[in-house]
């Protein structure tokens, strides 16, 4: 595991507040604490940018916000429009979220130029396209990155936080590993801590999306105490259907796919308890 420092995991963190029931308060906390504690960016829902704008504008912290969030369904100009409108308000990122259905149709020149549409829209600012992994097999996986590549984005992210399962290291690795070094790639779901934040970063994400963003960073410097053996994956692993309460969720063509890769897991006679 390589050193990093509080300053450096800090500078990878999109501070994310995304709840429908979150008022003022909570944006204004979650923009205090970005700047107390350095990171790059609060993440955010279109309401709040101008808000969030004003209290960051004599801070280093940017404005992300979420564009065609959660489901990526939104027609490609309503898409266009919520990410021009929010950029004229003070946002540096946009994370718009992939229209799922139409990748998994097949439909590439549909997805390209809906990824590519929100591109030209929000310049200058950067924008992230949420994959929504849980949905997708290895191969859609690449595929999707791939036409975010030629899109012209500038990262790839793993989930909403509101699907099926959020972040997989295994997904991290591929999407790095298809993006190469000049994309960014950010996990995002289900990185509560700062054990799930480092096995994001040492899969290959240069960006974390989580709401606890403060105690990863205050644990930062227990680093130098950990064990080698710290970072070693947990039983069930992170192909494993049971892994996730929630994979009933999934299309059935995509559970038989991972309870496929499930069935060829080389936990299983040591933890056979997992899959009973």
């Amino acid at each position: 595991m390589k050193e990093y420092t509080r300053e450096q995991i800090a500078k990878m963190i999109d501070h994310t507040e995304l709840k429908s029931s979150s008022g003022q308060g909570k944006i204004k906390n979650l923009c205090d604490e970005a700047k107390m504690f350095g990171f790059i960016s609060v993440c955010i829902n279109p309401y709040y940018v101008n808000y969030a704008y004003g209290q960051l504008k004599d801070s280093d912290v940017i404005v992300c916000s979420v564009i065609g969030f959660p489901l990526g369904m939104s027609t490609t100009e309503i898409k266009a429009l919520e990410a021009k409108k929010a950029v004229s308000q003070g946002a540096e990122e946009i994370d718009m979220v992939i229209n799922v259905g139409a990748l998994r149709d097949k439909n590439y020149d549909f997805v390209l130029q809906d990824i590519r549409r929100v591109v030209i829209a929000s310049a200058p600012s950067h924008v992230k396209v949420i994959l929504e992994t849980c949905y997708l097999t290895d191969e859609e996986i690449v595929k999707a990155c791939q036409l975010c590549v030629e899109a012209g984005a500038h990262f790839v992210k793993t989930s909403t936080g509101f699907g099926a399962f959020g972040a997989f290291e295994d997904h991290v690795r591929l999407m790095r590993e298809t993006v190469g070094p000049n994309i960014g790639v950010k996990a995002a779901g289900g990185i509560n801590s700062l054990k799930d934040a480092i096995r994001m970063i040492e899969a290959g994400a240069s960006r974390l999306g989580t709401s606890a963003g403060v105690a990863i960073v205050e644990g930062t410097d227990m680093l130098k105490f950990a064990p080698k053996a710290w970072l070693e994956p947990e039983i069930p692993c992170h192909i494993c259907p049971v892994r996730s309460a929630d994979m009933s969720k999934l299309p059935k063509g995509v559970y038989a796919y991972y309870k496929k890769k499930c069935m060829n897991c080389p936990h299983r006679d040591k933890y056979n308890k997992f899959y009973e």
